[in-house]
C-alpha cells in the first residue's frame, strides 16, 4: 500500500528549527532575542510571498537577509554588517527538531518515498540537511528555485509532483506551516500538519490537513491509519 506513496517534507519550520538562532541573537539583542527571531521569520515569509506574487524572484537567502535588515530597523537594533553576516551564516546550519530523525526512519520503514521540498535554494538545503545529519534519509531535494517562485504558488507544488514522478493523490505535503498545508491541498495533494505547539493555530480557511500530529514520530503510523480508513 505504501510502496509508491510520496512524502514531501518542508524544511524550515518542519524539519529544521528556525528559532535555533535565538541563542546567537541573545549575544546581540539580549532579552529581545525571541521577539527578534519571530519578526525575522515572519518577514522572511512575507517577503517570499510578495516576491512570488510579483514575479520578482530572488533566492530565499535574499529574502532572509532583507528580513534581517527590516527587523534590525524595526527593533532599533543597530547590528554591524559582520554581526548580520554571522547570523545569516548560523541560519545555514540550524539544528533539526528532536523528533525528526525518528520520524524519518519510521517513514522509511513504512515504505514511503521521502523528499525534501523547500523554499530554500537547492545548495542551501543540501548544506542544511547535511549539517543536521538527515540528508541521507531523502531520495532528493526539490527547491522552488528551479521554477523561480515560492510556496504557496500552485505551480510550485505541481513542479514538485513532476520532479518526484508522482501525482497528487499519492503525495503528501508534510509541514509545520499552515500556509504550506493549505497551498498543497489546494494544488491537489494530501497534507499532514505538524502541530508541535498546543498553542499553534491553523488558518480558518475551511481547507484542512488530512491529519494533524504533534510530532514527526507519529507521522508514519497516522498516515498508514488514514489510508486504511480512507482508501480512496
Amino acid at each position: 500500500m505504501n510502496k509508491f506513496l510520496t512524502l514531501a517534507f518542508d524544511v524550515y519550520g518542519t524539519l529544521i528549527h528556525t528559532h535555533g538562532v535565538i541563542v546567537a541573537l541573545e549575544k546581540y539583542v539580549g532579552d529581545k532575542a525571541a521577539g527578534f527571531s519571530r519578526i525575522w521569520r515572519e518577514k522572511q515569509l512575507e517577503y517570499s510571498f510578495r516576491r512570488g506574487l510579483m514575479k520578482k524572484y530572488e533566492t530565499f537567502a535574499v529574502c532572509t537577509g532583507n528580513a534581517l535588515d527590516y527587523t534590525c530597523d524595526y527593533l532599533k537594533a543597530p547590528l554591524s554588517q559582520k554581526q548580520k553576516n554571522d547570523l545569516l551564516e548560523i541560519y545555514r546550519v540550524l539544528p533539526a527538531f528532536e523528533d525528526v530523525k525518528q520520524g524519518l526512519i519510521s517513514s522509511q520503514e513504512a515504505g514511503f518515498r521521502l523528499f525534501a521540498f523547500s523554499n530554500g535554494s537547492a545548495d542551501a538545503i543540501e548544506m542544511l540537511l547535511t549539517n543536521a545529519g538527515i540528508r541521507d534519509y531523502f531520495l532528493d531535494v526539490v527547491s522552488v528555485g528551479e521554477i523561480k517562485s515560492f510556496k504557496p504558488d500552485p505551480d510550485v507544488y505541481n513542479h514538485f509532483l513532476k520532479r518526484a514522478g508522482s501525482d497528487g493523490a499519492d503525495s503528501w505535503m508534510i509541514s509545520g506551516n499552515p500556509f504550506d498545508v493549505i497551498g498543497a491541498v489546494s494544488a491537489g495533494m494530501r497534507a499532514a500538519w505538524i502541530k508541535r505547539s498546543p498553542d499553534a493555530i491553523f488558518d480558518p480557511w475551511g481547507i484542512e490537513p488530512a491529519i494533524t500530529v504533534s510530532s514527526l514520530s507519529e507521522l508514519a503510523g497516522q498516515i498508514s491509519k488514514h489510508l486504511i480508513e480512507h482508501p480512496g
